[in-house]
Order: C-alpha cells, then sequence, then structure tokens
C-alpha cells in the first residue's frame, strides 16, 4: 500500500467509528471496544485511545471496518 496514513489520535478514530453509527460499549484501560449492528450480523473493533496510533494498527483498524 503506497498511500500515506496520516497520524491520527486514537479520540479521533473513536470520531470517526461513531460517525459511521459505531456506539462504545465498554472501556478498559486505554482501550475502548466499539461496536455496530448490521444486517450481516454485529462488528466489534477495539481502539487504543492513545495520543497517536500506530500506522500499521490504524491500517489494520481500517481494513476491518464494516459499513
Amino acid at each position: 500500500m503506497n498511500d500515506k496514513l496520516p497520524v491520527v489520535s486514537g479520540k479521533k478514530l473513536i470520531k470517526l467509528f461513531t460517525a459511521l453509527e459505531y456506539s462504545i460499549v465498554r472501556q478498559r484501560g486505554s482501550h475502548i471496544r466499539l461496536k455496530k449492528s448490521t444486517a450481516a450480523g454485529t462488528h466489534s473493533i477495539t481502539i487504543s485511545n492513545h495520543d497517536e496510533i500506530a500506522k500499521g494498527t490504524l491500517s489494520d483498524t481500517l481494513n476491518k471496518v464494516s459499513i
């Protein structure tokens, strides 16, 4: 993947997912669990609430998104 990913915080990423109709289910430490119900079922994703998300982690998270 040659596209450059931006530097984003966990807070911005959570804001993006809540805009995509994910809801916060729980938090344990710095990890926040989000869920979304779709026609195909329920999709869950965990976001680290850090100041800067590592580019590999961001890429993996975005690849797992269910819209």
